[in-house]
């Protein structure tokens, strides 16, 4: 209908609030940290002078191979990619030793989280979620219309089992969301605290995006062998490619038959999926720069913890999570950014006293340290 026929006075009566989910209105919006850009031009300086350390990124990038295999994508570009990354789930299946009709890759684990949740739950479903953690479980349950039931971790950040327990004996919740390393504390889950888990009638999904720094194999090779357990992992952090968003999953047959059928057929982009695959035929070379960030990551933890106002917590991670003592974590924060340096500091509850730092370069961990010992008054 054109403009010019329609009734007079209805423009304005349209009010599109009233359309849209209360779920969906009463969700707080997810909060990333800012674009590089942005940052710099803030603080008046180039890109490149900033040190980068609050999103976990890694600082080495990605493989020699898989920036090769991103410039040579020429005319590729302007063709579907293959809506089932055959190859890509092929050369998973033959590097983790499973199945590879079991794994579903995504745009990120996020869109992976993401479907989970659309796939198993209708508004009013519990979700069971245990904070601090990263904060997709819980936007995406609330996006799906779920209950979401906190179940708090410990003071030390470990898993409280007897909570979970209870929580879902009382809310016969669908799914409950982990991570090992959770982020984050950079802590892992013991084989014993996991079984018990698994013997909940429940969906345990386990978010391994750190599991390569960890020094561990992680659980997917659990998956075909039980029926409630789903991995998810990332090319984010260890391969470098958390610009191109490349995420996998091992799930459940009579799960992952499912989410074929509701995931968006081209959900893996061209560039995302022959930089991962390339990534994949170079493991020698991400393996030298993890075990770099893992070394990296011991000697800042001993460093951290010579400073007077710091106490980090053990991590498998790449990154390292500090409380702060004596002071404003948010000043120490902003105190860093105006010297060029980002970290990460969260405004919720359990963490506000809290910093988080990633691992980086030993470059970097000197800047970082020399800064922090000149806002603690000690050089």
């Amino acid at each position: 209908m054109r403009p010019d026929m329609l009734s007079p006075g209805a423009s304005g009566k349209f009010e599109a609030r009233r359309l849209i989910r209360p779920e969906i209105l009463a969700i707080e919006p997810y909060t990333p940290i800012l674009p590089l850009e942005i940052v710099s031009e803030r603080l008046g300086t180039s890109p490149q002078a900033i040190i980068k350390l609050d999103a976990n990124e890694n600082p080495y990038g990605p493989s020699p191979r898989a920036l090769e295999a991103l410039a040579a994508l020429g005319s590729a570009t302007s063709i579907y990619p293959d809506p089932e990354a055959r190859r890509l789930c092929a050369m998973l299946g033959d590097w983790l030793k499973v199945s590879p009709d079991q794994i579903l890759v995504g745009a990120g684990a996020d869109e992976l989280i993401d479907l989970i949740l659309r796939l198993l739950i209708s508004p009013g479903d519990a979700v069971l979620n245990c904070p601090p953690t990263f904060g997709m479980y819980s936007f995406d349950s609330c996006l799906a219309g779920a209950k979401l039931v906190n179940v708090p971790r410990t003071r030390d950040f470990a898993l409280d089992l007897e909570a979970i327990e209870n929580a879902f004996a009382e809310t016969q919740a669908k799914v409950l969301f982990i991570g090992s390393p959770n982020n984050p504390d950079g802590g892992t889950i013991q084989p014993l605290v996991l079984e018990r888990l698994l013997e909940l009638p429940i969906l345990v999904v386990l978010d391994e995006a750190y599991i390569e720094f960890s020094g561990e194999d992680g659980s997917i090779a659990l998956v075909p062998q039980r029926a409630n357990l789903a991995v998810l992992r990332t090319f984010s952090k260890w391969a470098g490619l958390a610009g191109l968003r490349v995420g996998y999953g091992a799930f459940p047959r009579g799960l992952i038959e499912q989410l074929w059928k509701i995931k968006q057929p081209y959900n893996l982009n061209v560039a995302a999926d022959a930089t991962a695959r390339a990534s994949l035929a170079d493991l020698p070379t991400l393996w030298s720069n993890v075990q770099n960030i893992i070394v990296e990551r011991e000697r800042l933890a001993l460093e951290l913890a010579n400073i007077h106002y710091l106490q980090p917590y053990p991590s498998r991670g790449n990154f390292i999570l500090c409380r702060v003592l004596g002071m404003e974590a948010s000043l120490v924060k902003a105190d860093l950014e105006r010297r060029g340096i980002l970290i990460r500091y969260y405004d919720q509850p359990g963490l506000r006293d809290h910093c988080r730092i990633t691992v980086g370069k030993p470059e970097h961990t000197e800047a970082l340290l020399a800064a922090l010992r000149q806002i603690g008054g000690t050089t």
